[in-house]
């Protein structure tokens, strides 16, 4: 349910207006370096307030090791890592308590849970949430060395100049969506297994744990389905696995070929847009009109490569440590 991983495992816990949000990550390798600076970097890309069109809610977002750590280095044990939340404003969620807003997990959340769950600032559904992962993505970073992971957002709001699809999401008084990219270089071959813990249904299944993602395409994805076979297969060209063109993306058969790793994501818009919309009061069973208010990214698309990277180190760290290519204990 909150956990993901094999050997490399996170557990996500918190809620955005709760005490804390945080990660339990377990099976760490002991003796890895390890500290706060390590992580702020990323933890920086990941926060709102800093451009436009994303929210003004800002946070400290300092990272607090509770355990796994001792003299700076990885002990083997769980490691757990909180960041407290302070800048919290829930009487806007309690004026749309009984409205539930369409596209957000507002209304089956309640259904499911029996209306206990903490829907302030979404709860446990909230974007808030990838800030742990961000931070289990940088220590699965500093375990992958010298493998780069780098992801970029190409579009938004259909605009390939980012700023003009931010624009139009202002002038329209809406929000929009995005495509991030991923590319991974450096990877050994054959990480993956075949089937079920392919490396594309591992990723897949980490990307799709991000909010506010609708899809993942890999190589040249759905274009794929266009092309003959001849147009769409990667000559292989020397004993290293090096091939012509990448169409595949760097998986064949669920195992890595030694290519750059390359996917895409499709980010949806922001449920809670400030146009106005229509959605059941469920306190009179009526429909009626309504806005949002509270403090919401406009583009949550803006703040999303960062946790694509996170996720995508979290799935290779446990892989290359299924792979034993990466030692338990650190010299």
């Amino acid at each position: 349910m909150n956990s993901f991983g094999t050997i490399f495992r996170v557990s996500i816990f918190g809620e955005s207006h709760g005490e804390s949000v945080g990660i339990l990550i377990d099976g760490c390798p002991a003796g890895l370096s390890l500290g706060p600076d390590d992580l702020m970097a990323d933890i920086e890309r990941r926060k709102g307030g800093q451009r436009t069109g994303t929210t003004p809610r800002t946070e400290e977002d300092l990272p607090l090791f509770k355990s796994g750590l001792f003299k700076g280095k990885t002990t083997g044990a769980p490691l757990l890592i909180c960041f407290e939340n302070k800048n919290t404003r829930s009487s806007d969620y309690e004026k749309q308590r009984s409205i539930p807003r369409p596209g957000h997990a507002d209304f089956v959340a309640t259904q499911k849970f029996g209306g206990y769950e903490d829907y302030r600032g979404s709860g446990h559904f909230s974007g808030r949430l990838t800030l742990p992962l961000v931070a289990a993505g940088g220590v699965a970073k500093k375990l992958l060395g010298s493998i780069l992971i780098e992801a970029t957002l190409t579009e938004v709001g259909g605009e390939g100049d980012i700023e003009k699809g931010i624009e139009r999401a202002i002038a329209n008084h809406d929000s929009v969506g995005g495509i991030v990219e991923c590319r991974v270089k450096g990877l050994p071959i054959g990480l993956g297994e075949p089937f079920f813990d392919a490396t594309e249904s591992m990723l897949a299944h980490a990307v799709f744990a991000v909010p506010a993602i609708r899809g993942i395409e890999f190589g040249t994805g759905f274009a794929a389905a266009k092309l003959f076979g001849s147009q769409h297969n990667d000559a292989i060209e020397n004993s290293q696995g090096t091939t012509r063109t990448n169409h595949a993306g760097g998986v064949v058969g669920g195992l890595t070929n030694g290519n750059d790793l390359v996917f895409r994501v499709a980010v949806k818009p922001t449920s809670s847009t400030p146009k106005e919309q229509r959605s059941l009061n469920t306190g009179s069973g009526e429909q009626e009109s309504f806005t949002i208010k509270g403090r919401h990214d406009l583009c949550i698309a803006l703040r999303v490569p960062v946790v694509i990277e996170a996720v995508t180190a979290i799935v290779l760290a446990d892989l290359m440590l299924r792979e034993q290519r990466i030692d338990r204990v650190l010299q």
